[in-house]
């Protein structure tokens, strides 16, 4: 069974820094790309960040110089750091394959940027 265990959430104001965690299992971890998800309210659930298995990193342009994704694959987690958060950046945020296992999706972790 395919699980993403996410955590590190918040509520930080505008301009801080956030640090979110995601532990994998059930997958061949070091196999596989892995991304960050987040989901806004009213909104649809879109891809962040992803990282490969060789370590290549994606970006959204909503993102891109504010956000790194890494990877350990030893401790089967992704990390996520989040400098320079914004208003825009609330959501829940998401782990999951990328592409996403459609059944592995996790309770997600909230990020609240307050102005």
């Amino acid at each position: 069974q395919v699980q993403f265990v996410e955590s590190g959430g918040g509520s930080v104001q505008a301009g801080g820094s956030l640090r979110l965690s995601c532990v994998a299992s059930g997958i061949t971890f070091s196999s596989n790309a892995i991304g960050w998800y987040r989901q806004a309210p009213g909104k649809q659930r879109e891809l962040v960040a992803s990282i490969s298995s060789g370590g290549t990193t994606n970006y959204g342009d909503s993102v891109k110089g504010r956000f790194t994704i890494s990877r350990d694959n030893a401790k089967k987690t992704v990390y996520l750091q989040m400098n320079r958060l914004k208003p825009e950046d609330t959501a829940v945020y998401y782990c999951n394959r990328s592409p996403p296992i459609v059944f592995a999706w996790g309770q997600g972790t909230q990020v609240t940027v307050s102005s």
